[in-house]
């Protein structure tokens, strides 16, 4: 009778998940982290990304009125308001309006603090349809600067703006009957210092 054959010992097989999970707990960590700092910096990288690029409705900006006399087309522009993480009410003075296209008209925003303590905000905005913004231009906008408001303070801020008469020379807005401007408040968390004889707003004009 021939001996049994003689077993190889059975190597230990490697915890090769162990590494994996570690990765992969690592990468989710990572992913969060730069999630929260993006929270952070959402204003100022919103505005210089869409400036730069146009992207999701940006307008344009403008340092004075357009020299030809307003069209006789009209288009309706609506005011949207929103805060995100600020205790303010924010709100349009006026809902919407009929705009002769070319023409430079004003209309205010009113923010209030709601809380106890000065809070600071900025705002981000865009137009819809998003491939109008190329065509709704701002002389004046209180979204380009922070805003800090003492306890219980309410403010009238804003926008000068017109629609560019090459708007109505493009067919693909011969349907585009209403125009959308919308604004979101995002709290600042370290607001730039102010001049202490600095003023808060301008008195209030008409149509410009």
């Amino acid at each position: 009778m021939s001996p049994p054959p003689s077993q190889t010992p059975q190597q230990p097989v490697p915890h090769r998940g162990l590494g994996r999970d570690t990765a992969v707990a690592a990468v989710c960590g990572l992913v969060v982290a730069l999630m929260v700092g993006a929270s952070f910096a959402a204003v100022p990288f919103y505005n210089w990304f869409c400036r730069t690029t146009g992207f999701n409705g940006t307008t344009q900006v403008a340092r004075a009125a357009p020299s030809a006399a307003p069209l006789a087309r009209t288009v309706t522009v609506g005011f949207d308001s929103n805060v995100n993480g600020l205790p303010w009410k924010f709100e349009p003075e006026q809902r919407e309006i009929d705009v002769p296209i070319g023409k430079v008209v004003t209309i205010y925003y009113r923010v209030t603090n709601l809380s106890k303590h000065a809070t600071s905000g900025q705002a981000a905005y865009n137009v819809t349809p998003l491939t109008v913004g190329s065509y709704f231009t701002k002389i004046n906008c209180f979204c380009f600067t922070e805003q800090t408001l003492a306890a219980g303070e309410s403010r009238d801020m804003p926008v000068v703006f017109y629609i560019d008469p090459a708007f109505a020379a493009d067919s693909e807005n011969d349907t585009v009957k209403t125009i959308t401007l919308s604004y979101t408040y995002y709290p600042v968390r370290d607001p730039a210092p102010k001049p202490v004889a600095s003023s808060e707003s301008a008195p209030r004009k008409g149509n410009l």
